[in-house]
């Protein structure tokens, strides 16, 4: 995944820059970058690794030393990004966040019949945010080949480019990832995050629109192309990567988290002599729980506790064999809380199966009497195309297919999946009652997928469910 943040200020615009940046951090663990344009200088870049330090230790020295009233930011999962290109447009830098399904295909395409030359990353591959901006370079302008970049990327691209007359925002075209823009008395910013901009003394100003294209300036935000009329964004921003106090589309992901936990605690009735206490998975499933606790009238508690300043990100670092090994050492038992208690256990979603595990496990160790589960969101089927938010890279890792695999006695295809995708039928309650005994739960139950969409509170049709039912 990743974030990006831009500003355009009647005034130097880095210190806006260096915290608006700063505020995706939960978004991206291993390249961070800041590019400034100042008519005497030019355009001037920082771009560092932020897997072992974060983004304003990193950064701290170069706001220092670099100015501008223009400036994009990006922390990325990925790639080294924001990049710098002379073009046949002149020089832009440019910064993306998205997925590219057919990059090799591009990328064949263009060094066959174009014989273009692109650079290595260091795992030897290369870099998305390149090209992108080669595919834009293909057409006469920018609008054109932004728009000609979107459409024949298999995936999703939103991007910011930053040029001497202004930065370019473009949202991909179906809304999948959010772009907005905020306002100040000294110019104009765009984010990722919406809540990003807030402290930094900005209000909110618009809502990109799919594929909508705007050009930013110190005096003014200008609709260079019209948003479409067809959208899927995430369901997945709002149940765990958005950060809490931020929102997309109107709709706050606090208020979402705490919606689907009283659905939940809706379905399953009266549990208040069933449970002792309701808890969340620090910190992905605390505000599911807390809508859990508010709804059931069953003690919210905090039975055991993460240690953030050393671990402060969940999803870090990226190689899963030293994920679960943080994730056991990060979660710090509180003994009084948990020793003979009925715990009924919330997170946002159960991906691989790993880490869950390993709590349920922790919590029966240090004395705990039952754990019950109720995951946030509906069992994962299948992996992202689009944004990578399940981090697979095949559906066989995720544990809600490998335990249809076993029902079934061999590989179930994607579209042999029927009744598994019904929370009403005899199939999806084996397929629960499997994944139960996996887990080592005293009793499982998922969000169902409608009740899930009713808590986002837009209508579903603008909804990219992907990950639960297959439909993009």
């Amino acid at each position: 995944m990743g974030g990006f943040f831009a500003a355009a200020l009647k005034e130097d615009c880095v210190f806006d820059l260096f915290f608006g940046t700063d505020y995706h951090s939960h978004l991206g663990t291993r390249r961070a970058g800041m590019v400034l344009y100042d008519p005497g200088k030019g355009f001037d870049r920082a771009i560092h690794n932020i897997e072992n330090t974060p983004f304003r230790t990193k950064f701290d020295s170069d706001v220092q030393k670099m100015k501008g009233m223009m400036g994009i930011g990006a922390i990325s999962d990925y790639e080294p990004q924001p990049i710098t290109v002379r073009s046949r447009h002149g020089s832009f830098s440019i910064t993306t966040v998205g997925k590219i399904n057919n990059k090799q295909e591009l990328i064949d395409e263009i060094m066959s019949l174009r014989g273009a030359q692109f650079m290595e990353m260091s795992g030897g591959e290369i870099n998305n945010t390149e090209l992108v901006a080669t595919l834009i370079n293909e057409k006469d302008n920018l609008i054109e080949g932004i728009r000609y970049a979107q459409e024949v990327i298999d995936g999703s691209m939103s991007m910011m480019l930053l040029t001497p007359k202004g930065i370019y925002c473009a949202r991909d075209k179906v809304g999948r990832t959010p772009l907005v823009i905020g306002r100040k008395e000294e110019g104009f910013c765009a984010s990722f995050e919406s809540f990003a901009y807030l402290n930094i003394g900005y209000e909110d100003y618009k809502i990109l629109g799919p594929g909508e294209i705007v050009v930013m300036t110190p005096d003014a935000v200008t609709t260079l192309a019209a948003p479409g009329t067809d959208m899927k964004v995430c369901t997945f921003l709002w149940i765990y990567y958005g950060y809490p106090s931020s929102s997309y589309e109107g709709k706050s992901v606090e208020g979402v988290r705490n919606r689907c936990g009283q659905k939940m605690a809706q379905r399953d009735g009266y549990m208040k002599d069933k449970i002792d206490i309701v808890a969340g998975v620090p910190d992905s499933g605390i505000a599911h729980a807390i809508g859990y606790s508010n709804e059931s009238d069953i003690p919210y508690a905090r039975p055991f506790i993460k240690y953030t300043p050393t671990w402060p990100r969940s999803f870090m670092p990226t190689i899963q064999s030293k994920r679960d090994l943080i994730a056991r050492m990060k979660l710090i038992p509180v003994h009084e809380l948990i020793e003979g208690q009925r715990i009924l256990l919330i997170d946002d979603s159960i991906v691989r199966g790993t880490q869950l595990r390993k709590t349920v496990d922790f919590l029966y160790n240090s004395g705990a009497k039952e754990v019950h589960a109720r995951p946030a969101s509906p069992p994962i089927l299948f992996g992202c195309k689009y944004l990578n938010f399940s981090r697979s890279t095949s559906d066989l890792e995720l544990i809600a297919r490998r335990m249809i695999n076993r029902i079934e006695g061999r590989v179930v295809e994607s579209d042999e999946l029927g009744d598994y995708l019904d929370p009403d039928s005899e199939k999806y309650a084996v397929l629960i009652e499997e994944l139960r005994k996996e887990q080592g739960f005293t009793s499982l139950s998922y969000n169902r997928l409608d009740d899930m969409l009713d808590a986002v509170g837009i209508p579903p049709e603008n909804l990219c469910t992907y990950c639960w039912n297959g439909k993009g």
